[in-house]
Protein backbone atom coordinates (compact mmCIF):
# COMPACT_ATOMS: atom_id res chain seq x y z
CA UNK A 1 0.00 0.00 0.00
CA UNK A 2 2.92 2.33 0.73
CA UNK A 3 4.42 1.70 -2.71
CA UNK A 4 1.03 2.14 -4.36
CA UNK A 5 0.45 5.43 -2.55
CA UNK A 6 3.88 6.75 -3.56
CA UNK A 7 3.36 5.78 -7.21
CA UNK A 8 -0.10 7.35 -7.43
CA UNK A 9 1.06 10.53 -5.70
CA UNK A 10 4.07 10.97 -8.03
CA UNK A 11 1.89 10.19 -11.06
CA UNK A 12 -0.68 12.83 -10.12
CA UNK A 13 2.05 15.41 -9.47
CA UNK A 14 3.80 14.83 -12.81
CA UNK A 15 0.56 14.64 -14.80
CA UNK A 16 -0.75 17.85 -13.23
CA UNK A 17 2.45 19.77 -13.97
CA UNK A 18 2.55 18.63 -17.60
CA UNK A 19 -1.14 19.20 -18.37
CA UNK A 20 -1.15 22.72 -16.91
CA UNK A 21 1.89 23.64 -19.03
CA UNK A 22 0.16 22.20 -22.11
CA UNK A 23 -2.93 24.25 -21.34
CA UNK A 24 -0.92 27.47 -21.20
CA UNK A 25 0.96 26.65 -24.41
CA UNK A 26 -2.33 25.90 -26.19
CA UNK A 27 -3.80 29.22 -25.02
CA UNK A 28 -0.78 31.28 -26.09
CA UNK A 29 -0.65 29.55 -29.46
CA UNK A 30 -4.31 30.22 -30.26
CA UNK A 31 -4.15 33.81 -28.94
CA UNK A 32 -1.19 34.53 -31.23
CA UNK A 33 -2.88 32.64 -34.09
CA UNK A 34 0.14 30.35 -34.32
CA UNK A 35 2.63 33.21 -34.70
CA UNK A 36 4.25 32.56 -31.31
CA UNK A 37 4.84 28.94 -32.31
CA UNK A 38 6.54 30.11 -35.51
CA UNK A 39 8.59 32.68 -33.61
CA UNK A 40 9.82 30.12 -31.07
CA UNK A 41 10.86 27.65 -33.77
CA UNK A 42 12.51 30.20 -36.04
CA UNK A 43 15.99 30.27 -34.49
CA UNK A 44 17.74 27.02 -33.66
CA UNK A 45 20.27 28.76 -31.43
CA UNK A 46 17.54 30.50 -29.42
CA UNK A 47 15.71 27.18 -29.03
CA UNK A 48 18.78 25.46 -27.66
CA UNK A 49 19.63 28.39 -25.37
CA UNK A 50 16.09 28.58 -23.98
CA UNK A 51 15.95 24.80 -23.47
CA UNK A 52 19.35 24.74 -21.73
CA UNK A 53 18.42 27.54 -19.32
CA UNK A 54 15.09 25.88 -18.49
CA UNK A 55 16.86 22.57 -17.96
CA UNK A 56 19.21 24.17 -15.44
CA UNK A 57 16.30 25.22 -13.23
CA UNK A 58 16.27 23.08 -10.06
CA UNK A 59 13.62 20.39 -10.23
CA UNK A 60 11.73 19.04 -13.23
CA UNK A 61 9.44 21.96 -14.16
CA UNK A 62 11.77 23.31 -16.85
CA UNK A 63 11.99 19.85 -18.39
CA UNK A 64 8.21 19.52 -18.40
CA UNK A 65 7.91 22.81 -20.30
CA UNK A 66 10.41 21.72 -22.95
CA UNK A 67 8.76 18.31 -23.36
CA UNK A 68 5.40 20.05 -23.84
CA UNK A 69 6.90 22.32 -26.51
CA UNK A 70 8.63 19.40 -28.24
CA UNK A 71 5.52 17.24 -28.35
CA UNK A 72 3.67 20.14 -29.96
CA UNK A 73 6.27 20.61 -32.73
CA UNK A 74 7.34 23.99 -31.36
CA UNK A 75 10.99 23.11 -30.75
CA UNK A 76 13.32 20.58 -32.31
CA UNK A 77 15.12 17.50 -31.08
CA UNK A 78 18.36 19.42 -30.52
CA UNK A 79 16.67 21.70 -27.99
CA UNK A 80 15.12 18.68 -26.25
CA UNK A 81 18.52 16.99 -25.92
CA UNK A 82 20.07 20.23 -24.62
CA UNK A 83 17.41 20.55 -21.91
CA UNK A 84 17.70 16.96 -20.75
CA UNK A 85 21.50 17.12 -20.62
CA UNK A 86 21.40 20.38 -18.64
CA UNK A 87 18.82 19.09 -16.17
CA UNK A 88 19.81 16.96 -13.20
CA UNK A 89 16.31 16.86 -11.71
CA UNK A 90 15.36 17.16 -8.07
CA UNK A 91 18.92 16.32 -7.03
CA UNK A 92 19.74 19.97 -7.73
CA UNK A 93 17.96 21.01 -4.53
CA UNK A 94 20.02 18.66 -2.39
CA UNK A 95 23.28 19.69 -4.06
CA UNK A 96 22.53 23.38 -3.54
CA UNK A 97 21.93 22.71 0.16
CA UNK A 98 24.90 20.44 0.80
CA UNK A 99 27.60 21.15 -1.79
CA UNK A 100 26.55 24.51 -3.31
CA UNK A 101 29.97 25.20 -4.85
CA UNK A 102 29.85 21.92 -6.73
CA UNK A 103 26.25 22.59 -7.79
CA UNK A 104 27.27 25.92 -9.33
CA UNK A 105 30.31 24.37 -11.02
CA UNK A 106 28.25 21.46 -12.33
CA UNK A 107 25.61 23.85 -13.69
CA UNK A 108 28.26 25.83 -15.55
CA UNK A 109 29.80 22.72 -17.08
CA UNK A 110 26.39 21.33 -18.02
CA UNK A 111 25.45 24.64 -19.66
CA UNK A 112 28.47 24.44 -21.99
CA UNK A 113 28.00 20.73 -22.75
CA UNK A 114 24.23 21.07 -23.29
CA UNK A 115 24.61 24.05 -25.64
CA UNK A 116 27.27 22.31 -27.74
CA UNK A 117 25.37 19.01 -27.80
CA UNK A 118 22.07 20.66 -28.72
CA UNK A 119 23.60 22.63 -31.58
CA UNK A 120 25.47 19.59 -32.92
CA UNK A 121 22.35 17.40 -32.72
CA UNK A 122 20.29 20.09 -34.44
CA UNK A 123 22.90 20.34 -37.19
CA UNK A 124 23.01 16.62 -37.96
CA UNK A 125 19.53 15.44 -36.96
CA UNK A 126 17.38 18.29 -38.24
CA UNK A 127 14.79 15.96 -39.74
CA UNK A 128 13.78 14.81 -36.27
CA UNK A 129 12.63 18.31 -35.29
CA UNK A 130 8.99 17.56 -36.19
CA UNK A 131 8.13 14.19 -34.62
CA UNK A 132 4.36 14.58 -34.96
CA UNK A 133 1.97 15.23 -37.81
CA UNK A 134 1.09 18.82 -38.68
CA UNK A 135 -2.38 18.50 -37.18
CA UNK A 136 -1.03 17.63 -33.75
CA UNK A 137 -1.27 21.27 -32.73
CA UNK A 138 -3.91 22.74 -35.00
CA UNK A 139 -5.81 26.01 -35.28
CA UNK A 140 -9.47 25.87 -36.27
CA UNK A 141 -11.11 28.37 -38.60
CA UNK A 142 -12.83 30.05 -35.66
CA UNK A 143 -9.40 30.63 -34.07
CA UNK A 144 -7.99 32.62 -36.99
CA UNK A 145 -9.53 35.96 -36.15
CA UNK A 146 -8.83 38.46 -33.42
CA UNK A 147 -6.73 37.09 -30.58
CA UNK A 148 -9.45 38.24 -28.20
CA UNK A 149 -12.17 36.15 -29.85
CA UNK A 150 -11.49 33.21 -27.56
CA UNK A 151 -12.22 35.36 -24.51
CA UNK A 152 -15.78 35.15 -23.23
CA UNK A 153 -17.79 36.59 -20.36
CA UNK A 154 -16.69 34.85 -17.18
CA UNK A 155 -19.95 35.61 -15.40
CA UNK A 156 -21.96 33.97 -18.18
CA UNK A 157 -19.51 31.07 -18.30
CA UNK A 158 -20.03 30.39 -14.60
CA UNK A 159 -23.77 31.04 -14.69
CA UNK A 160 -24.24 28.49 -17.50
CA UNK A 161 -21.26 26.31 -16.68
CA UNK A 162 -20.71 23.21 -18.79
CA UNK A 163 -19.64 19.83 -17.53
CA UNK A 164 -16.20 20.19 -19.11
CA UNK A 165 -15.58 23.61 -17.60
CA UNK A 166 -16.75 22.48 -14.16
CA UNK A 167 -14.49 19.44 -14.25
CA UNK A 168 -11.44 21.46 -15.36
CA UNK A 169 -12.06 24.08 -12.68
CA UNK A 170 -12.39 21.39 -10.05
CA UNK A 171 -9.15 19.79 -11.18
CA UNK A 172 -7.14 23.05 -11.13
CA UNK A 173 -8.52 24.10 -7.74
CA UNK A 174 -7.70 20.66 -6.34
CA UNK A 175 -4.11 20.93 -7.58
CA UNK A 176 -3.73 24.38 -5.98
CA UNK A 177 -5.13 23.11 -2.67
CA UNK A 178 -2.77 20.12 -2.72
CA UNK A 179 0.24 22.37 -3.36
CA UNK A 180 -0.68 24.81 -0.59
CA UNK A 181 -1.33 21.93 1.80
CA UNK A 182 2.14 20.54 1.15
CA UNK A 183 0.89 17.36 -0.51
CA UNK A 184 3.27 17.92 -3.42
CA UNK A 185 6.21 18.03 -0.99
CA UNK A 186 6.69 14.45 -0.05
CA UNK A 187 9.18 11.73 0.61
CA UNK A 188 9.01 8.00 0.76
CA UNK A 189 10.42 5.60 3.25
CA UNK A 190 12.22 2.51 1.99
CA UNK A 191 11.58 -0.72 3.77
CA UNK A 192 14.71 -0.51 5.86
CA UNK A 193 13.26 2.52 7.62
CA UNK A 194 15.61 5.09 6.08
CA UNK A 195 14.12 8.21 4.61
CA UNK A 196 15.04 9.10 1.05
CA UNK A 197 13.78 12.25 -0.70
CA UNK A 198 11.98 11.95 -4.00
CA UNK A 199 10.33 15.19 -5.13
CA UNK A 200 12.80 17.85 -3.92
CA UNK A 201 12.53 16.88 -0.23
CA UNK A 202 15.53 17.57 2.01
CA UNK A 203 14.70 15.98 5.38
CA UNK A 204 16.97 13.07 6.32
CA UNK A 205 18.68 13.24 2.97
CA UNK A 206 22.23 11.92 3.11
CA UNK A 207 22.82 8.91 5.34
CA UNK A 208 26.41 9.95 6.11
CA UNK A 209 25.99 13.74 5.86
CA UNK A 210 22.86 14.56 7.87
CA UNK A 211 24.70 16.96 10.19
CA UNK A 212 26.17 18.83 7.25
CA UNK A 213 22.72 19.09 5.71
CA UNK A 214 21.26 20.62 8.87
CA UNK A 215 24.20 23.00 9.01
CA UNK A 216 23.29 24.31 5.54
CA UNK A 217 19.51 24.41 6.10
CA UNK A 218 19.58 28.15 6.82
CA UNK A 219 22.09 29.14 4.13
CA UNK A 220 20.81 31.61 1.55
CA UNK A 221 21.06 29.15 -1.32
CA UNK A 222 19.27 26.39 0.59
CA UNK A 223 16.43 28.67 1.64
CA UNK A 224 16.03 30.46 -1.69
CA UNK A 225 16.05 27.33 -3.83
CA UNK A 226 14.00 24.99 -1.71
CA UNK A 227 11.02 23.24 -3.16
CA UNK A 228 8.45 25.60 -1.67
CA UNK A 229 9.50 28.44 -4.01
CA UNK A 230 9.11 26.24 -7.07
CA UNK A 231 5.67 25.25 -5.77
CA UNK A 232 4.75 28.90 -5.24
CA UNK A 233 5.69 29.55 -8.87
CA UNK A 234 3.53 26.62 -9.93
CA UNK A 235 0.60 27.98 -7.89
CA UNK A 236 0.92 31.23 -9.87
CA UNK A 237 0.88 29.19 -13.11
CA UNK A 238 -2.19 27.28 -11.90
CA UNK A 239 -3.97 30.55 -11.07
CA UNK A 240 -3.28 31.71 -14.62
CA UNK A 241 -4.71 28.43 -15.92
CA UNK A 242 -7.74 28.94 -13.66
CA UNK A 243 -8.32 32.38 -15.20
CA UNK A 244 -8.09 30.87 -18.69
CA UNK A 245 -10.59 28.11 -17.93
CA UNK A 246 -13.07 30.57 -16.42
CA UNK A 247 -12.81 33.20 -19.14
CA UNK A 248 -12.47 31.40 -22.51
CA UNK A 249 -15.38 30.68 -24.83
CA UNK A 250 -16.93 27.24 -25.05
CA UNK A 251 -15.31 26.49 -28.42
CA UNK A 252 -11.77 26.92 -27.13
CA UNK A 253 -12.51 25.11 -23.90
CA UNK A 254 -14.15 22.11 -25.55
CA UNK A 255 -12.10 21.78 -28.76
CA UNK A 256 -8.65 22.69 -27.46
CA UNK A 257 -8.59 22.08 -23.72
CA UNK A 258 -11.02 19.19 -23.42
CA UNK A 259 -10.78 17.32 -26.73
CA UNK A 260 -7.07 17.90 -27.28
CA UNK A 261 -5.35 18.11 -23.89
CA UNK A 262 -7.64 16.12 -21.61
CA UNK A 263 -8.95 13.40 -23.92
CA UNK A 264 -5.86 13.03 -26.12
CA UNK A 265 -2.91 13.64 -23.77
CA UNK A 266 -4.17 12.90 -20.24
CA UNK A 267 -4.74 9.12 -20.60
CA UNK A 268 -1.34 8.48 -22.21
CA UNK A 269 0.64 10.63 -19.79
CA UNK A 270 -1.13 9.30 -16.71
CA UNK A 271 -1.01 5.61 -17.65
CA UNK A 272 2.58 5.63 -18.92
CA UNK A 273 3.78 7.53 -15.87
CA UNK A 274 1.84 5.24 -13.53
CA UNK A 275 3.20 2.12 -15.19
CA UNK A 276 6.84 3.23 -15.34
CA UNK A 277 6.85 4.48 -11.74
CA UNK A 278 5.22 1.27 -10.54
CA UNK A 279 7.90 -0.84 -12.24
CA UNK A 280 10.66 1.38 -10.83
CA UNK A 281 9.26 1.32 -7.29
CA UNK A 282 8.87 -2.46 -7.30
CA UNK A 283 12.36 -2.83 -8.80
CA UNK A 284 13.90 -0.68 -6.09
CA UNK A 285 12.10 -2.79 -3.48
CA UNK A 286 14.06 -5.86 -4.60
CA UNK A 287 17.31 -4.22 -5.76
CA UNK A 288 19.43 -2.11 -3.40
CA UNK A 289 20.89 0.35 -5.89
CA UNK A 290 23.09 2.01 -3.28
CA UNK A 291 24.72 -1.26 -2.27
CA UNK A 292 25.10 -2.30 -5.91
CA UNK A 293 26.88 0.95 -6.73
CA UNK A 294 29.16 0.79 -3.68
CA UNK A 295 30.14 -2.83 -4.34
CA UNK A 296 31.36 -2.10 -7.90
CA UNK A 297 33.83 0.78 -7.54
CA UNK A 298 35.89 -0.26 -10.57
CA UNK A 299 32.92 0.21 -12.89
CA UNK A 300 31.66 3.43 -11.32
CA UNK A 301 31.53 5.49 -14.53
CA UNK A 302 29.58 2.82 -16.43
CA UNK A 303 27.23 2.36 -13.46
CA UNK A 304 26.67 6.13 -13.21
CA UNK A 305 25.56 6.17 -16.84
CA UNK A 306 23.34 3.09 -16.41
CA UNK A 307 21.65 4.49 -13.30
CA UNK A 308 21.19 7.76 -15.20
CA UNK A 309 18.88 5.91 -17.60
CA UNK A 310 16.27 5.61 -14.82
CA UNK A 311 13.62 8.31 -15.50
CA UNK A 312 13.02 9.11 -11.85
CA UNK A 313 14.51 11.30 -9.13
CA UNK A 314 15.90 9.35 -6.20
CA UNK A 315 18.31 6.63 -7.40
CA UNK A 316 20.82 9.28 -8.50
CA UNK A 317 21.19 10.64 -4.96
CA UNK A 318 23.80 7.99 -4.21
CA UNK A 319 26.31 9.70 -6.54
CA UNK A 320 25.93 12.99 -4.66
CA UNK A 321 26.53 11.06 -1.44
CA UNK A 322 29.64 9.38 -2.83
CA UNK A 323 31.02 12.61 -4.28
CA UNK A 324 30.43 14.53 -1.04
CA UNK A 325 32.32 11.84 0.86
CA UNK A 326 35.23 11.92 -1.60
CA UNK A 327 34.56 8.38 -2.88
CA UNK A 328 34.07 9.26 -6.56
CA UNK A 329 35.58 12.00 -8.75
CA UNK A 330 33.66 14.87 -10.33
CA UNK A 331 33.73 13.12 -13.72
CA UNK A 332 31.45 10.32 -12.45
CA UNK A 333 28.98 12.81 -10.96
CA UNK A 334 29.04 14.75 -14.23
CA UNK A 335 28.34 11.65 -16.33
CA UNK A 336 25.37 10.68 -14.16
CA UNK A 337 24.00 14.25 -14.23
CA UNK A 338 24.19 14.38 -18.04
CA UNK A 339 22.33 11.13 -18.61
CA UNK A 340 19.60 11.60 -15.98
CA UNK A 341 16.86 14.24 -16.12
CA UNK A 342 14.72 13.38 -13.11
CA UNK A 343 11.04 12.85 -13.86
CA UNK A 344 11.08 15.08 -16.97
CA UNK A 345 11.55 12.09 -19.27
CA UNK A 346 8.30 10.40 -18.23
CA UNK A 347 5.86 12.60 -20.20
CA UNK A 348 8.22 12.35 -23.19
CA UNK A 349 8.11 8.55 -22.92
CA UNK A 350 4.31 8.73 -22.88
CA UNK A 351 4.01 11.07 -25.86
CA UNK A 352 6.95 9.91 -27.98
CA UNK A 353 8.72 6.64 -27.03
CA UNK A 354 10.92 7.08 -30.10
CA UNK A 355 11.89 10.57 -28.97
CA UNK A 356 12.65 9.28 -25.47
CA UNK A 357 14.85 6.48 -26.82
CA UNK A 358 16.91 8.73 -29.09
CA UNK A 359 17.18 11.42 -26.41
CA UNK A 360 18.57 8.86 -23.97
CA UNK A 361 20.94 7.51 -26.62
CA UNK A 362 22.33 10.99 -27.24
CA UNK A 363 22.63 11.63 -23.48
CA UNK A 364 24.51 8.36 -22.94
CA UNK A 365 27.01 9.17 -25.69
CA UNK A 366 27.60 12.67 -24.33
CA UNK A 367 27.74 11.40 -20.74
CA UNK A 368 30.35 8.74 -21.55
CA UNK A 369 32.47 11.19 -23.55
CA UNK A 370 32.33 13.82 -20.81
CA UNK A 371 32.98 11.28 -18.04
CA UNK A 372 35.92 9.68 -19.83
CA UNK A 373 37.37 13.08 -20.71
CA UNK A 374 37.07 14.26 -17.13
CA UNK A 375 38.63 11.04 -15.84
CA UNK A 376 41.48 11.35 -18.37
CA UNK A 377 42.29 14.89 -17.21
CA UNK A 378 42.02 13.95 -13.56
CA UNK A 379 38.69 15.56 -12.62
Amino acid sequence: MHLLGTVIQNTLIITSFVLVMMLLIEYVNVCSQGKWMHRVGKSGFQQVLMATLLGLLPGCLGGFIIVSLFTHNMIGFGALVACMIASFGDEAFAMLAIIPETAVLLSGVLFVIAMLSGLVVRLFVGKFSTPFDAGHFELHDSDRHSRFDIRGNWRENLRHISFERALLLTGIVTVIVFILAGWFEHRHEPHDGQIVPTMHHFDGYLHHHEEKLLEHQHDFSAVLLQERWINIMFVAVCLTALFIIVSVRDHFLKEHLWEHIIKKHLPKIFLWTLGVLAVLEVGQYFVDIEEWVRSNPGYMLAIAVLVGLIPESGPHMIFITLFASGTIPFSVLLANSIVQEGHAGLPLLAESPKGFFWMKAASVIVGLLAGLSGYWFGF
